[in-house]
């Protein structure tokens, strides 16, 4: 057989569907940066690809970690510094792919004389959990570009949808919040966008995760899963609108979204409109790990990660998939 035959017949060889049904447990948050993963449910991607996914939820990243280091999950979609902080408490971990550039607005009431990032001086601030990848990089990167520091403002690590309504209730003056949360957010309370993390500093926020003893022992199920994931991030990245019927009730009940002029959106559209801010990729570049490395010493600064020595990111790094692919 000609050389120029044998790359694409082992490319559809590497992609095709596991010949039976395998059984695979995928850990997420419900927040949009997960969507591939709900999506890749709901719509059948898992199945294509001769998997039998079970999706279970968790409140957190830091939660979710856990599952996979203790063997509950097969696979996770969350912020890679959960992974730095385990395979620095001795956890073998394996990043084997991207998921989403980081979408996070700063949203302020509009009553509360917040401009700019340095006008959070002395006001409250609604975020996430302490220690998450959020909150690593509000605190290690958009205050301190702002000439802030976590102690001149009052900083809540609440959940999103207690923001949202912190926010409309005047309880805070501002919040730090990702999709759909702050969409949701403009249109029920008095507020205006000052700041997203994604224009001024993009960075890898979700990755997919795994443990290295199951990347050895099931890596063609974890292909599989990822390629019903590139699948779904085409969807996400190409046609919100289509993606979106399949995810909404995730994040909505109710077939309207209610604004606070008493007129009502489409929770549909609303979520296609959440979708389109966000970045998905199922790659990590060059100048991803390059973020993440940036990260793990910010973490390193913040008294998360120990040691003074360079935390070693590339050890945590198995992209061979997306090379088998050619991404």
């Amino acid at each position: 057989m000609t050389r120029w035959l044998i790359a694409p017949l082992l490319s559809l060889l590497l992609a095709a569907p596991l010949s039976a049904a395998e059984s695979l447990r995928v850990g997420y948050v419900r927040v949009m940066d997960d969507a591939q993963v709900m999506l890749a449910q709901e719509a059948g991607l898992y199945e294509k690809y001769g998997l039998d996914a079970e999706l279970i939820e968790f409140s957190s990243g830091t939660d979710l970690i856990k599952g996979i280091v203790g063997g509950q999950l097969d696979i996770g979609v969350l912020g890679f510094s959960n992974a730095f902080t385990w395979a620095g408490r001795g956890a073998d971990l394996r990043i084997v792919g991207g998921a989403q550039r980081g979408y996070h607005a700063l949203l302020a009431r509009e009553d509360a004389g917040i401009d700019e990032v340095a006008d959070l001086a002395g006001k409250s601030l609604a975020s996430q959990k302490q220690g998450s990848t959020a909150d690593i990089v509000l605190k290690g990167v958009t205050l301190a570009d702002a000439g802030l520091s976590p102690d001149d403002l009052n900083i809540m690590g609440v959940a999103p949808s207690v923001a949202v309504q912190s926010l409309a209730g005047g309880r805070v003056d501002a919040a730090f919040l990702f999709e759909p949360y702050a969409r949701i957010a403009q249109l029920q309370a008095p507020v205006k966008e000052i700041y997203e993390i994604g224009e001024v500093w993009p960075f890898p926020c979700m990755v997919v995760i795994t443990s290295a003893e199951t990347l050895e022992s099931r890596r063609d199920v974890l292909w599989a899963a990822m390629d019903a994931q590139r699948e779904a991030i085409d969807m996400l990245e190409n046609s919100p609108e289509e993606a979106a019927p399949y995810i909404t009730h995730y994040f909505v009940n109710d077939d309207v979204i209610e604004a606070r002029d008493g007129s009502t959106v489409s929770s549909e559209e609303v979520i296609a409109q959440a979708i389109a801010t966000n970045d998905f990729s199922a790659e990590l570049t060059d100048d991803d790990i390059a973020r993440m490395k940036e990260l793990a010493e910010i973490m390193q600064d913040q008294g998360i990660l120990d040691g003074e020595a360079a935390f070693d990111v590339d050890a945590l790094l198995d992209l061979s998939w997306q090379e088998e692919r050619e991404l």
